[in-house]
């Protein structure tokens, strides 16, 4: 009989009792506490172990759970004669910042200090234990939901002081979810306030602390040096291209193969590699994302259950707010396409509404991209990736994403689609103008005034998200050269005898006199002008099936022409 999957649990002590499905990883144990780094910190995508793997190690070294072979029986590192010993020997602080997801910054310091208050109340037998003295009871007492931030900034420090004066023994502390109060603080807008108290916490935690025996802390991101770990320079970072653990977080194909054969469905392993394959780790890959398998071990059946697990808010506001050239990049990604890029594994956050590079870094860290191959350009001195969309669950997300936009207005968008298609000069100019108007201020979020600064840019990509869905059948390019210059956009069909089109954009200014109609026509004169025509043509597309418009736009207002 295979074992019961049980879905969205991450407590390491439930999956051994009730001999649930669990993948043995316990070798991680031996690796890392044999590399004797003393702060590690590892990213990797949601739901990819990681916070079954930190409650792994809690049950392993906690003095919590000294005697609790039953946990480890029968699993690898039980195989270890040294380990076995050294099972349940320590005091082990395990603290997750997996609930910090506020919308203001008091509100997040808050459940911060909630999560601590909760750890100090799990030790309150300190306080009559007879090693702490009297100023340092007080301290412990006024560690609650409502202290001060100084006293919060120096509480995990002082509680691994006094468990490693109470057992004897040096602190092993595991942070979980570093980076998502970090993440939320970015979607909400109080990322620097969040910075300056986080910033103090972790350098009194994983620096200045000398009752540190080893530290773990896993996130999804590598947030930058600068901004975040500044002085801490005794930090191992595992990243994504790291191929130090690259087998622990996540499934192996031997693995998730191995399962499909524990569950009948050894039949089924070409659908599961199409769906869930992709991910690399360093030098290791064919990983599979655990959440995926594990919902198609119970349900059967091929779904997108890890795309769904989340929002995806702040992949999706990196791509809507992001250029022309970001948005086509995306449109040739969910075409199958790959680009190259150069990268930094560290995420500036401040640096990811004016570089591109940075949001295809923190895109490539959440698992959204894989890197097909990577290497040091000479030229340029820095590393540049082949990067590509990781899978079909991460094409469906994007795809889903882009149509959600345009969701508040879905039998607009495909009335002025199919209005481009017929050639239907007037429904255009309809449709487009009530898409305008519905759409305009939900894409202009005045964090990033798209609109009044670049307003050129924000029409272009408006309407590449409106023409989204002709991927299929149409390839779509932007910015390209093609005659004596660059064309706005370019639909050219995939079947041949079908009409293909060049849009060239202009945006009016009416304090300066300009009309619409004036825009209209320098749009379709520049189109000529440049011959922009010239590549369609070179394909062996007949000039009388090379559509041409001009958009002109003027706040919320549009006109269309044709040349």
């Amino acid at each position: 009989m295979p074992r019961t999957v049980s879905i969205g649990c991450q407590d390491f002590e439930k999956l051994r009792v009730r001999n649930n499905f669990y993948v043995d990883k316990t070798m991680f144990i031996k690796e890392w506490w044999e590399a004797e780094d003393e702060v590690t910190l590892i990213t990797r995508p949601r739901r990819f172990g990681k916070t079954l793997t930190m409650s792994m190690l809690e049950k392993f070294f906690s003095v919590e759970y000294a005697g609790r072979s039953d946990l480890f029986e029968g699993l690898d590192i039980w195989k270890e004669d040294k380990y076995r010993e050294l099972q349940g020997t320590y005091p082990v602080i395990f603290i997750s910042f997996a609930p910090v997801k506020e919308g203001a910054f008091l509100s997040a310091q808050k459940k911060i200090f909630f999560l601590i208050a909760e750890l100090y109340n799990r030790f309150d037998f300190l306080l009559d234990s007879g090693i702490l003295k009297e100023d340092e009871k007080e301290y412990y007492r006024k560690v609650s939901f409502d202290m001060e931030a100084n006293i919060a900034t120096d509480a995990l420090k002082a509680l691994s002081g006094f468990l490693a004066r109470y057992y004897g023994k040096k602190t092993i502390i595991l942070l979980d979810e570093y980076d998502t109060p970090m993440q939320e603080a970015y979607v909400q807008g109080y990322w620097e306030e969040l910075v300056f108290f986080t910033r103090s916490l972790f350098i009194a935690t994983f620096k200045t602390n000398p009752y540190i025996e080893r530290a773990i802390m896993t996130g999804i991101t590598r947030v930058s040096r600068e901004s975040m770990f500044s002085d801490l320079n005794n930090l191992e970072v595992i990243s994504v291209t790291s191929g130090k653990y690259g087998n622990v977080f996540g499934f192996t194909e031997e693995e998730v193969f191995a399962a499909l054969d524990e569950y009948a469905m050894t039949d089924r392993k070409e659908e599961v590699k199409m769906w869930y394959d992709g991910f690399s780790f360093g030098y290791w890959k064919d990983i599979y994302n655990p959440w995926s398998i594990i919902n198609f071990l119970d349900k059967r059946m091929a779904a997108p259950y890890w795309v769904n697990t989340s929002s995806n808010s702040l992949a999706g506001k990196l791509v809507q707010e992001g250029s022309p050239e970001l948005k086509m990049t995306m449109e040739g990604l969910l075409q199958g396409g790959t680009f190259h890029a150069f990268l930094d594994e560290q995420i500036v956050f401040s640096e990811l509404e004016k570089e591109e590079s940075a949001v295809w870094s923190l895109l490539l860290a959440s698992g959204y991209l894989k890197a097909i191959s990577s290497a040091l350009n000479t030229e340029h001195m820095e590393m540049e990736y082949e990067l590509k969309l990781t899978n079909m669950e991460v094409r469906y997300m994007f795809l889903h994403i882009i149509r959600k936009w345009f969701g508040v207005c879905r039998g607009m968008q495909d009335g002025f689609v199919k209005a481009l298609l017929s050639d239907d000069l007037e429904g255009m100019n309809d449709y487009m103008n009530e898409v305008s108007g519905e759409m305009f201020s939900s894409f202009d979020t005045g964090k990033k005034p798209s609109v009044k600064a670049q307003p050129e840019r924000f029409y272009h990509g408006f309407v590449l998200g409106l023409l989204a869905q002709l991927q299929n059948r149409y390839v779509i390019t932007s910015n390209r050269e093609s005659g004596l210059g660059r064309y706005d956009i370019m639909i050219e069909p995939k079947q041949a005898g079908e009409a293909a089109f060049i849009i060239e954009f202009k945006v009016v200014h009416a304090k300066r006199g300009e009309t619409l109609e004036d825009g209209v026509k320098a749009a379709l004169q520049q189109i000529e002008e440049k011959r922009y025509e010239a590549m369609l043509l070179s394909r062996g597309i007949e000039p009388g099936k090379i559509r041409k418009y001009g958009f002109a736009f003027e706040g919320s207002r549009v006109l269309i022409g044709r040349g």
